[in-house]
């Protein structure tokens, strides 16, 4: 399961009533990338792909592809600001180590 706070969703939320057209949902996914392996991805999207899972937070719907499920489970997604620079931050208990700068992480 993949979960969002409610700081998330409000910001994410007003992010997207930025858009134009506002999009359908947030897409949250892994890819390959870094000096760690793996990188997060977040994009809107307008459409399920069809195999995705979808999850709904406040209204917010959420895809996830299968495999980047298997990377995502547990994850929690926060928004923190501070006085250092504010965004999106993953809470996962599956990251074995991350890279330096934090950007990149293995399972």
């Amino acid at each position: 399961m993949v979960s969002l706070t409610p700081v998330a969703v409000t910001k994410v939320k007003e992010i997207m009533g930025m858009q134009n057209p506002v999009p359908n949902g947030l897409r949250v996914a892994v890819v390959g990338g870094g000096c760690s392996g793996f990188q997060y991805h977040m994009a809107f999207e307008n459409n399920s792909n069809g195999t995705d899972r979808v999850f709904e937070f406040e209204g917010l719907k959420v895809f996830v592809d299968q495999m980047s499920l298997m990377y995502l489970g547990g994850v929690t997604i926060d928004y923190i600001e501070t006085l250092e620079g504010s965004g999106f931050k993953f809470n996962n208990p599956n990251v074995r180590s991350t890279c330096g700068c934090g950007s990149s992480f293995s399972v």
